[in-house]
């Protein structure tokens, strides 16, 4: 698909009802949604909704340009595996000590969001389930690649990456770690995730405990 008319999301709730909906009736095996926090847990708490699946996160977080911090050139996992982007040797001073200190920052914000989250709810099991893999759009696909192989090393039954959107080439990617990769669409002209949603606002960690515990409330219910 090339270019995108109109915007297809109205927000994160909307599109992961989409996924929901695509994926509705396809036979899982104990199905576990995994939603890579923040936005992702959004999407993640209406996929899980419309599957009547168990919520939880995975934790992974990009390592920063120094020059440009809003693009990954790689990504680093609650386990500590570290990705790189193929194409991170286009971006100046990615090497050495920088590269060290954001990893180490972004570690440190793993654990933080881990200590917060563990409180609402423990993690989930994941050997012999289905697990779906989420977020609310995939750009440079590090943070999806690292989530991926840490929770591959779990065992899951089988390993699904459904997201909104993508990048052509980043799904290419990520399809060869999975066991199946959905994605609504899949645009050339793509630009950033937030331009596929009418409404984008940043996901604070105050809205992705409520969302655990509510997805943990509606399981018991």
């Amino acid at each position: 698909m090339n270019v995108v008319d109109t915007i297809p999301f109205r927000d994160r709730a909307d599109a992961g009802r989409q996924l929901g909906e695509y994926l509705k009736g396809r036979q899982f095996r104990d199905p576990l949604v995994l939603a890579i926090p923040r936005g992702g847990v959004e999407i993640g708490f209406a996929l899980a909704g419309v599957l009547n699946a168990e919520l939880d996160v995975v934790l992974a977080r990009k390592l920063r340009a120094p020059t440009n911090l809003e693009y990954a050139i790689g990504a680093v996992s609650e386990d500590g595996r570290v990705t790189i982007n193929p194409d991170a040797h286009r971006v100046m001073g990615v090497l050495g000590g920088n590269l060290a200190a954001e990893k180490q920052y972004q570690i440190g914000e793993i654990e933080r969001r881990k200590k917060l989250i563990r409180a609402v709810r423990p993690q989930a099991r994941v050997a012999g389930r289905s697990v779906i893999l989420t977020d609310d759009g995939i750009a440079t696909g590090s943070t999806m690649i690292a989530a991926l192989l840490s929770v591959r090393t779990q065992h899951p039954h089988e390993l699904i990456v459904a997201v909104p959107v993508a990048v052509p080439e980043r799904l290419e990617q990520v399809r060869q770690l999975c066991d199946d990769a959905v994605c609504l669409i899949a645009p050339e002209d793509f630009y950033a995730v937030g331009q596929f949603y009418e409404e984008f606002d940043s996901v604070e960690d105050e809205e992705v405990l409520r969302l655990l515990r509510e997805a943990t409330t509606r399981g018991k219910s």
